[in-house]
């Protein structure tokens, strides 16, 4: 999947622009310079493209010559791994120094780049677009992204300059594994742990994006890709934002997967950093399972330590907390094969299918016993359920006879026993409620 980055000075509507296209609020908008410090990530449809957004925030101001050196070090970044740059300006305040030093970098660069020309909320402002065709980056495109005027010329613009998504020369029955995490959290160690010892593999295969490398593997009967990011290993970066480059390599490796293997620290803890690579899994609707790494260097291995580290990771990762978790050393190789095992019964718990009359068998007095809140006087009756055919992760139809008045809170009492009854661990699943 290609990556757009939204690049640009402080100030200028990138979180709101954000917002406007991956029609949502995740983003915090603020008059305030300097507000957006997690990159924000999401996905965008258009015209039947798909493709993923960042928001490259994060700068924080101690004097000037450091934030110059920030903004430069993020533009670089983004020019690196995004396949198109939306260089935002500001159309009320026209060209400051910031916006200059911006677009030396981006004229050196060979990434295509849209010159967007925000806070035109008006028609009378786009005249004063043409103030920005000194920036030597091509025609400004004036839009407002606070009421959206124009926002769907500009992702027409974005669709038809990606690149076209190449064809993956691998098999695509077998299962994809991405190992992901901060930098530092022991991926590389892993990987090696996997395959650095006697084996029957390996070929490295490139993928469909330019970073996404496939590694088969077919060691113990078990037979499915790595998916690598060169980036992850990279230690020549060591100059540039890690946190930042790790997050949009992860991208990649994640939508280009099936389970996702997300190291955690066991020294460090769970900062940060692993809830937004959570959160990009999730939003993806991959497979999930958490590896406590350098468990060999814990002193304290007691039941309750073990304990608190569970609770500690079901808590920060809420509402979903049905997912396996291991606590291993990729240097010792301890429990390394049980990360293999695991990985293997996560990928076939998405794919699992129940049959209908099982479903129906053991749900039904399940729900007959605890049944949806009555609304206003009106008994809700679930009479069917099913599931989904020809779906990415498990998804379940409830058919009744009210559905807008069953709520959320009854979706996740139905999905709990769903998972209570069928082996659903690291599997996301959806449920639908239907008029029957």
């Amino acid at each position: 999947m290609n990556i757009v980055a939204i690049a640009g000075r402080p100030n200028v509507g990138k979180s709101t622009l954000f917002n406007r296209l991956t029609q949502t609020r995740d983003a915090i908008v603020n008059e305030e310079a300097g507000t957006t410090r997690d990159r924000q990530y999401g996905k965008v449809d258009w015209g039947g493209r798909e493709f993923s957004i960042i928001d490259t925030g994060g700068w924080v101001i101690n004097s000037d010559d450091v934030f110059e050196s920030e903004i430069n070090k993020q533009v670089k970044i983004a020019v690196e791994e995004a396949d198109v740059i939306l260089f935002t300006v500001d159309i009320t305040t026209g060209i400051v120094d910031l916006d200059d030093d911006v677009a030396k970098i981006l004229r050196r660069s060979k990434k295509p780049v849209i010159l967007v020309a925000n806070k035109a909320d008006t028609y009378e402002a786009h005249p004063l677009a043409a103030e920005f065709y000194s920036l030597g980056l091509g025609d400004p495109f004036p839009i407002s992204a606070i009421n959206g005027s124009y926002t769907g010329d500009l992702l027409d613009r974005i669709v038809e300059i990606l690149p076209s998504p190449t064809v993956e020369q691998i098999e695509d029955d077998l299962p994809r594994i991405a190992i992901v995490g901060r930098p530092n959290a022991g991926k590389s160690s892993l990987i090696n742990s996997f395959i650095g010892e006697e084996r029957h593999i390996v070929t490295d295969i490139a993928g469909t994006t330019r970073d996404s490398i496939y590694t088969k593997y077919n060691k113990f009967g078990l037979n499915f890709y790595l998916v690598d990011t060169a980036g992850i290993r990279k230690k020549n970066k060591v100059n540039e934002d890690l946190e930042y480059y790790s997050v949009i390599r992860s991208i990649r490796a994640i939508e280009n997967s099936d389970v996702c293997v997300l190291m955690l620290d066991a020294l460090r803890g769970i900062e940060s950093q692993d809830i937004n690579i959570f959160s990009i899994i999730q939003k993806n609707s991959k497979g999930l399972l958490v590896c406590v790494n350098k468990w060999d260097l814990v002193e304290d291995k007691s039941q309750i330590v073990i304990k608190t580290y569970l609770n500690a990771i079901r808590e920060r990762f809420a509402p979903f907390t049905d997912f396996p978790v291991l606590f291993i050393s990729a240097t010792t190789k301890q429990r390394i094969f049980k990360v293999l095992e695991q990985v293997k019964e996560v990928y076939d718990n998405r794919r699992r299918r129940i049959p209908t009359a099982k479903l129906n068998e053991i749900m039904l007095p399940i729900i007959e016993n605890t049944p949806p809140p009555a609304w206003k006087g009106k008994y809700i009756k679930i009479k069917y359920i099913m599931q989904l055919p020809d779906t990415v992760i498990p998804s379940f139809v409830f058919y009744c006879n009210l559905p807008q008045w069953i709520k959320d809170p009854y979706k996740r009492f139905l999905e709990n026993k769903l998972r209570e009854n069928w082996n659903l661990s690291g599997t996301p699943i959806h449920v639908f409620i239907r008029e029957k």
